[in-house]
């Protein structure tokens, strides 16, 4: 059976599709493909939150301190938490009135804890996103390679009680970290595995073990 020329060439050019696709997928890759997946793996572990570090409930707050209690109040009035009023014996004669506040059952929905530290957690707002990678430094695809890359990312799946006024008056940072287009810069490093993400700067968020996860 004879091969024509036009058959040739369609093989070849499908063979270079194939060579080409694996290199693609290749997770060592210096890619910005690679890059955005690297970073969006370590964004799905360390979603926005309200707090830097997990906080534990019940807890309580003296009722005269306004700038403690005014957090716990904002999300009180978005039923995450419940308060209740009582004092707190500082000396045998002496007590002072304390402001109790503990999850609600939505609170204890939207809440997340720490696996880390039992009876302590956070409520988190969303996960983090990277819609594009702006710039990078030169590198290279071998394990121990470095590159320092700048994108662009926002959030997603923000609940109402996060957009509601009062809770971002409460907490700023809420506000801050909804803006559109925020811009970040992030350390990747190579491994057999794939890249990795070093350091990352940009947005508030509370560490988790998942630190330094390998992309999947």
């Amino acid at each position: 059976m004879k091969t024509s020329l036009n058959q040739i060439t369609q093989a070849v050019a499908l063979c270079a599709v194939a060579v080409l696709g694996v290199a693609g997928c290749k997770k060592t890759a210096d890619n910005s493909l690679n890059y955005k997946s690297a970073l969006n793996t370590y964004y799905d572990a360390h979603p926005a939150c309200l707090w830097t570090q997990s906080k534990k409930f019940p807890t309580q707050a003296n009722t005269s301190d306004g700038d403690k209690t005014a957090p716990f109040d904002a999300l009180v009035d978005q039923g995450l938490l419940v308060r209740t009023t009582g004092e707190k014996k500082e000396l045998i004669i002496l007590s002072k009135q304390v402001t109790n506040y503990d999850l609600s059952d939505q609170g204890r929905s939207a809440w997340t804890a720490d696996v880390n530290q039992p009876g302590y957690g956070n409520f988190c707002y969303g996960h983090w996103s990277v819609s594009s990678i702006d710039s990078t430094t030169p590198t290279t695809d071998q394990p121990g390679a470095t590159t320092q890359v700048s994108y662009h990312y926002g959030l997603s799946g923000t609940p109402a009680w996060a957009t509601a006024p009062e809770t971002q008056n409460a907490f700023p940072s809420i506000r801050a970290n909804l803006a559109p287009n925020l811009t970040g810069s992030a350390t990747l490093s190579n491994t057999t595995g794939g890249w990795v993400v070093s350091s990352a700067s940009g947005s508030t968020r509370a560490a988790t073990s998942a630190d330094g996860s390998v992309v999947e």
